[in-house]
């Protein structure tokens, strides 16, 4: 955790938070950050229509569209919304309480007291000159847009954008619904806008777009370019194409956002050296941006999981060229990752697994997604020959009891998973059979290429 007085430019250091970042962005200093992009998650497994469900089981009489995830009304939802309105600014109370007497205490309501904190907390970061980007699914964007209209002032309200995509399937009773919001504010009148990084090629009379930011491919029709290397631009309808499962840029991350459009955002609205800020940054796409445009950053997330794809992404992507950065909120000694691995509020359990696996740098089986994992929790590839292919360690981690019988399952697993050393995270020491049946796996030797021809390099195959 920081404090209210952020480091000065010269010994900048960006930042990559494990926490609530509500907490984290209360400690941080006021009017200290250039851009914010967020698009903030929900819980898993809940629809529109439960949203709109009072605690009494009575059903909303509305027909609403169905989209994964929401918070769902508690006693915590309660001291946020009584803490908003007794001390938030004035026009959002006000629009909390009415709100509420429309929408009742439901999970709808929890999601929008929630944000409706954070959204103040972001205002008061934001320097004068910044610019806020909130990122929506269409059935929550219209209430959102009431709470940003009350933080920043609805006359500070500079577009909605409208993400246009292809994919996905096709419902048979409505039209198929192939777009975001994204909704851009401003925090005064004086901002930074960017026109020219972002211009994009003419279209030809009568003829639509097709450039690569478009579909990410052409498709047949390159005439429709005309000779203007400055372009135009872009209208607050954007045209960037969903990754599919073969894109290079895909990390198995559910809600994962293509860099090319966090390109357009941090290009448009800060310059090189500015600080961009994304307090909800799962796979952390919109650090990856900024890191690669050379902008400062701030990245804050709840999980473990993200923290560790985040970490793996950057020193993927920057491998010779990555800024200094720092991990703050994570366990540093046995002591918190006890604490951690026993935590029942947010599945401890499986927090110190992605924070084990983050800390030696692996990425997590299936993605993070969670279920039945043959017995592996995550993966290392790497090199140590001219072959050019990758080889393979497998990683397991537990945080409770251990035996003998899961070093010996592990040497199972690597031989089904064709990997070359097996690698066994525990909380608890290991016992004497363990040590035992790991040596009975033999040592690995690498290839000249990791040694020399006289001295390979030997590990413990387990």
């Amino acid at each position: 955790m920081t404090n209210r007085n952020e480091s000065t430019t010269a010994d900048w250091r960006n930042k990559l938070y494990f926490g609530d970042n509500l907490h984290i962005l209360h400690e941080m200093k006021a009017e200290s950050v250039d851009l914010i992009y967020l698009d903030p998650p929900f819980k898993s497994n809940a629809n529109y229509n439960v949203l709109f469900r009072e605690r009494s089981g009575e059903e909303s009489a509305a027909q609403i569209t169905a989209f994964e995830d929401t918070w769902a009304w508690n006693m915590e939802s309660e001291y946020a919304y009584q803490d908003v309105v007794t001390d938030g600014p004035e026009k959002l109370a006000m629009l909390l309480q009415s709100l509420r007497g429309f929408l009742g205490q439901n999970d709808m309501m929890a999601y929008l007291t929630m944000m409706a904190e954070r959204v103040a907390e972001l205002h008061r970061v934001l320097k004068p000159t910044g610019t806020i980007y909130l990122h929506c699914d269409p059935t929550a964007s219209h209430y959102l847009k009431l709470l940003m209209d009350a933080v920043f002032d609805s006359r500070n309200f500079r577009n909605e954008i409208i993400w246009a995509y292809r994919g996905g399937g096709s419902p048979r009773n409505d039209f198929p619904r192939r777009h975001d919001v994204i909704l851009r504010y401003s925090k005064g009148r004086s901002y930074t806008f960017n026109p020219d990084p972002i211009r994009i090629p003419y279209q030809a009379e009568g003829l639509g777009r097709t450039d690569d930011s478009m579909w990410g491919r052409h498709r047949g029709v390159d005439k429709v370019y005309k000779p203007n290397p400055l372009g135009k631009v872009p209208e607050d309808w954007w045209q960037i194409n969903v990754l599919n499962a073969n894109s290079p840029e895909r990390l198995g991350y559910p809600t994962q956002k293509p860099e090319a459009l966090l390109e357009r955002i941090i290009e448009a609205s800060s310059n090189p050296g500015d600080v961009v800020l994304d307090p909800f940054c799962g796979c952390g796409t919109a650090i990856a941006v900024a890191e690669r445009l050379g902008r400062r950053w701030i990245g804050i997330d709840i999980t473990h999981l993200a923290v560790s794809l985040m970490k793996s992404r950057l020193h993927d992507t920057f491998p010779a060229s990555l800024s200094e950065y720092e991990v703050i909120g994570v366990p540093q000694d046995l002591a918190s990752a006890k604490a951690l691995a026993n935590e029942s509020e947010h599945d401890g359990r499986y927090q110190f697994q992605y924070w084990a696996l983050g800390l030696v740098n692996a990425r997590p089986a299936k993605g993070g997604r969670r279920g039945a994992d043959g017995g592996i929790d995550g993966y290392i590839h790497f090199f140590d020959d001219n072959s050019g292919k990758a080889k393979r360690i497998v990683v397991q981690v537990k945080s409770g009891n251990v035996g003998r019988g899961d070093i010996a399952t592990l040497k199972g697993d690597m031989d089904r998973e064709d990997a070359v050393i097996g690698l066994f995270v525990t909380l608890n020491a290991p016992t004497g059979p363990m040590v035992q049946e790991a040596a009975s796996a033999g040592v690995y030797t690498s290839e000249p290429f990791g040694g020399s021809a006289t001295e390979p390099l030997r590990y413990p195959k387990l």
